[in-house]
């Protein structure tokens, strides 16, 4: 069996975590490919190196000097180095960095030394391998990554008899560059590891015990989930369950690899099994009626009314291909007889939104537009909704008993999800009763 691991920033966070992990890594000898994030905070005092390095190239940028930010970075990883009585020549690595110091600076390259440099840390403390994610993770100028030259790259450096550190978040361009992904993507890295080495599980290691019903923040010691699907995990965490980047499901997705969400700061916790297929599980072990309740705030409803449009054939094409026009990625387009609502997050219309409705005029002379900027959406998510009839309809009564009014219902076809729109200042309510409703009355 081989494992890839990846270790969040939070498990980096000091020598004490480097420990946890090092115990974690030599608890199991198939756990053979290590990911990992640039080091977290240890309290709240502190900042988040990513966030210090965007911070220098900031000042880089306006020709502000960065040393007071710098020395921050510096004392983290000497605080390090000695705690842990490593050698790494940190010295050497930071001048390099600073050789670099110019308005002109590659901001990817700078920001990405965070993972760098937290990698080799670990690969001295664990005595392993080093392989830096610019010599062998190849992006394409869309983006993407070039999944088989990725592997022949990767694939001459392994050593089977090592284990192996690799710094996540970032890989390089065809012409040398280093190119770095969105916050968060070192998951995205593990995930991509794990599919080019054909893993037999990806363990996301983090700083909670696996996926939760409910926000934390929100549902007081919410229930853990035993088991998700790809498909479940993607419908939360694209609502907003931060647990996992949602863009790492599909890599393993891709070659049917589990995702095992573990908490470094409590190893024997089996966490959270993430599979494309629960079936043969769930004939043992019968899921709950929801897997995850998830919602963001900050959402605007553009409702469109015109005659007779439902049987104008490209009607719909036509009001999208605006949106598109404007770059403006869309939600959800419920749509009943005549009238089309089409909800998108408030902050990717921006200051463009009397734009898109004089556009919409132009194009389709609507009877009404209405515009409603008070709205938070809400994904209830479970595979065991589909064997029980009537859960839209119960979902509606437990709202209208808790006076939550439902500006939008929509459900798939598959059964798998229903999502709500609520006003914003409704939004925790909401969740609170969904929680209480639906997931603690059914199992007591």
């Amino acid at each position: 069996m081989i494992k890839v691991a990846k270790f969040g920033g939070s498990s980096l966070a000091d020598g004490i975590q480097f420990r946890k992990v090092k115990d974690i890594i030599d608890s199991d000898k198939s756990r053979k490919f290590i990911v990992v994030s640039a080091c977290g905070k240890k309290d709240d005092s502190e900042h988040k190196l990513t966030d210090l390095l965007y911070l220098c190239d900031a000042h880089l940028k306006y020709g502000v000097d960065p040393e007071s930010i710098f020395s921050k970075i510096e004392d983290k990883f000497y605080s390090i180095r000695k705690d842990l009585d490593i050698k790494i020549d940190l010295e050497t690595e930071f001048k390099e960095i600073r050789s670099s110091f110019s308005k002109h600076i590659n901001t990817d390259y700078l920001v990405s030394r965070g993972e760098y440099l937290t990698a080799k840390c670990l690969a001295e403390y664990i005595d392993a391998d080093f392989i830096d994610a610019a010599d062998f993770l190849f992006f394409d100028y869309h983006g993407n990554v070039d999944l088989a030259l990725s592997k022949e790259k990767l694939m001459a450096r392994i050593n089977e008899d090592r284990k192996a550190v690799i710094p996540g978040f970032y890989g390089v361009m065809s012409n040398g560059s280093i190119r770095v992904m969105s916050r968060g993507g070192s998951d995205i890295s593990g995930s991509i590891i794990a599919n080019i080495i054909d893993a037999d599980i990806y363990e996301n290691w983090t700083d909670v015990s696996g996926v939760y019903v409910a926000d934390p923040r929100i549902i007081k010691d919410p229930l853990k989930c035993a088991r998700v699907t790809y498909r479940e995990l993607r419908g939360i965490s694209y609502m907003g369950a931060n647990v996992l980047h949602d863009d790492a499901i599909f890599p393993v997705k891709e070659k049917n690899i589990p995702i095992n969400i573990r908490n470094t700061n409590d190893p024997e916790n089996a966490g959270t099994l993430i599979l494309d297929d629960c079936s043969e599980f769930d004939k043992k072990d019968p899921p709950g009626l929801i897997t995850g309740i998830a919602g963001k705030e900050g959402y605007i409803a553009l409702t469109i009314v015109k005659s007779r449009s439902s049987t104008k054939i490209g009607f719909l094409s036509r009001l999208l291909g605006i949106f598109e026009e404007y770059q403006v990625s869309i939600e959800s387009v419920p749509i009943t007889v005549d009238t089309f609502s089409f909800i998108v997050a408030k902050e990717a219309v921006g200051n463009t939104l009397f734009e898109i409705i004089a556009r919409i005029r132009k194009e389709v002379n609507p009877d009404v537009i209405e515009v409603d900027e008070d709205l938070a959406l809400i994904a209830i998510v479970g595979r065991g909704m589909k064997a029980k009839p009537g859960i839209s309809g119960s979902l509606l009564s437990e709202f209208g008993r808790n006076k939550i009014n439902i500006k939008i219902i929509n459900q798939s076809a598959d059964e798998l999800s229903i999502v709500v729109g609520v006003a914003n200042d409704d939004f925790r309510k909401a969740i609170e009763c969904i929680y209480d409703r639906f997931v603690l009355e059914e199992r007591q």
